[in-house]
């Protein structure tokens, strides 16, 4: 008996299932990037007063606060049991990986951190992959062996 339990599932072969994924992903980026921009308040409020008790040493994180909020909220929802942000959910996709594991936290912020990068170096042609690729996969998703399926 092992203590992990072996989560591993294929991904779905049917076209269906990939069926305007592309832009239900630019509709969850949206709602995820609001929930982000509401979550980066109480941090802000937090680190703020742990400024005050460390005597301003903790006010070193505000420049990167937001980018910490956002690979937490990434890295626990997208690695979660779900698979999928709430972004995600509410447009009905998740992420899955190719080889049938499941994603897990490093997957996940590896994940937002490719995509960040990849889409400040080539901004719009980010989205342009997914109209000639397989499944609608991103630059980010062949790197990582990742695939967003719709589940509704």
């Amino acid at each position: 008996m092992s203590i992990e339990p072996n989560n591993t599932y294929t991904v779905p072969q049917d076209w269906r299932a990939y069926s305007g994924v592309l832009s239900r992903r630019v509709f969850a980026f949206c709602i995820d990037y609001l929930l982000i921009a509401v979550l980066w308040v109480p941090a802000a409020v937090l680190v703020f007063f742990l400024g005050v008790i460390t005597l301003g040493l903790a006010w070193i994180l505000y420049p990167a606060l937001y980018i910490i909020v956002a690979l937490l909220y990434f890295g626990m929802t997208l690695g979660g049991s779900s698979q999928a942000s709430p972004g995600m959910k509410a447009m009905g996709i998740a992420m899955a990986r190719t080889d049938g594991r499941q994603i897990d936290f490093l997957i996940a912020t590896a994940h937002i951190v490719l995509f960040w990068v990849l889409n400040s170096v080539l901004t719009p042609l980010i989205l342009l992959v997914g109209l000639f690729t397989d499944r609608s996969r991103l630059i980010h998703d062949l790197l990582l062996g990742t695939v967003a399926i719709r589940t509704s």
